[in-house]
């Protein structure tokens, strides 16, 4: 198979994972070109599959949307590689055909083998009744926000349905690089707020909710570390959180605490640190799917 790896539109620190996936590619006897130009559909028959960073289409990125939606159409796979959940900025998703649970990873029922040898822990379930509700935020330039309405409009929505079930204090957490617009005050005891960046990191921001009632998260990864400090989420169907999370909003009060035992086993087959990469791990369950 012929991989096409988009490296000039991927992230400033996308670069040594491409090389790592490359490395894979052409240690498993595939071939891999770089950068193919924009093509008229039917003409876009010079490669296999396409691997793109990201599906945020912004900035650097804006160019992925065209390669991810004509290869789409023509139901020619794509795997996107992006910045992982677990150890954010060591670890990185391998997906086929998208991101979190709407892409391919890996087969599913898996031991606890791989979760223990990257020393993956899950604090014990919460119960913090005083605590706030935190809406984390999505950027809404992101494949993840396809066939979503306008986020303040989402917003909006979301805090009222929350509103006529309780007053708890609500707190919402813009994404770091789409932050909203000054928000009315119309509902009471309401307040944004703006994550914090590390400075010692490329891309990491503060978050620690492990005093919230509950994360209320569509599809992004806040909701995988509430999962994983012991807070319920509630969240929609593309996130990585689905199986062990609340899906519908209205039952703010009915937060879930099932096992996550089998949850944490796959997640732990999400991603993968560079050496692992080039080592061909992730390449070895996708080309099943090719």
């Amino acid at each position: 198979m012929i991989f096409c790896l988009y490296t000039d539109y991927g992230a400033l620190n996308s670069q040594p994972v491409f090389h790592a996936f490359a490395k894979s590619v052409t240690d498993a006897g595939h071939t891999v070109i770089y950068n193919e130009p924009y093509r008229v559909l039917s003409h876009y028959d010079n490669y296999d599959v396409a691997v793109i960073w990201s599906v945020l289409w912004n900035g650097r990125m804006t160019k992925n949307k065209t390669v991810w939606e004509q290869n789409r159409m023509l139901g020619k796979p794509v795997i996107v590689l992006e910045v992982g959940a677990l150890n954010r900025g060591t670890m990185w998703k391998v997906g086929l055909n998208g991101i979190n649970r709407d892409a391919y990873f890996a087969p599913k029922n898996n031991t606890d083998e791989r979760a223990k040898m990257l020393g993956l822990k899950m604090q014990p379930w919460t119960n913090n009744e005083d605590g706030p509700i935190v809406i984390c935020l999505q950027h809404n330039k992101s494949q993840q926000w396809a066939n979503m309405p306008p986020q303040d409009k989402w917003l909006d929505k979301t805090l009222s349905i929350i509103r006529k079930r309780t007053d708890r204090q609500i707190i919402i957490r813009p994404h770091p690089r789409c932050l909203i617009p000054p928000f009315a005050d119309k509902y009471k005891n309401v307040k944004v707020q703006n994550p914090v960046r590390n400075n010692a990191t490329y891309d990491d921001f503060d978050f620690d909710m492990s005093n919230a009632y509950a994360v209320v998260s569509w599809s992004s990864n806040p909701a995988i570390q509430a999962i994983l400090q012991g807070v319920p989420a509630f969240v929609g169907p593309s996130s990585l959180a689905y199986d062990v999370a609340q899906h519908n909003v209205k039952e703010i009060n009915n937060p879930i605490r099932p096992d996550r035992t089998q949850w944490l086993n796959d997640l732990a087959h999400v991603e993968y640190s560079t050496h692992e990469i080039a080592a061909g791990y992730p390449l070895k369950h996708l080309t099943s799917q090719l």
